[in-house]
């Protein structure tokens, strides 16, 4: 019982760490979506900005977009998209991780 402090030190520094490297992801995402996404889809998603008005890009916060599935919004990242409105383009230079992390951010997006 005598390490029990120890532990509890370096259990609260690996939370801290970990939210603190958290809140740098999202930072960076954050970053990523306005320099790649925003111009058409909006800071909130909503397809609101000129270019995705003329594009009829869907909103983002409403319950139908939100419950489709991760894989799909994945493959539209990556693959990119054709529709009536206008494609958008693949973003095949994004890794993994930071495909992932632009689904988790979109995520979060509410009306």
């Amino acid at each position: 019982m005598r390490h029990a402090p120890l532990f509890a030190s370096v259990a609260a520094v690996s939370v801290f760490l970990s939210a603190t490297a958290l809140a740098e992801v999202d930072k960076k995402t954050e970053r990523l979506w306005k320099a790649q996404c925003a111009a058409c889809h909006g800071q909130g998603g909503k397809g609101d900005t000129e270019k995705g008005k003329q594009m009829k890009v869907q909103d983002m916060t409403t319950a139908a977009w939100q419950a489709k599935k991760d894989d799909a919004l994945k493959s539209a990242i990556t693959n990119g998209v054709k529709s009536a409105g206008g494609n958008m383009d693949a973003f095949k230079d994004l890794t993994p991780d930071q495909v992932n992390a632009l689904v988790a951010y979109m995520r979060t997006f509410k009306p």
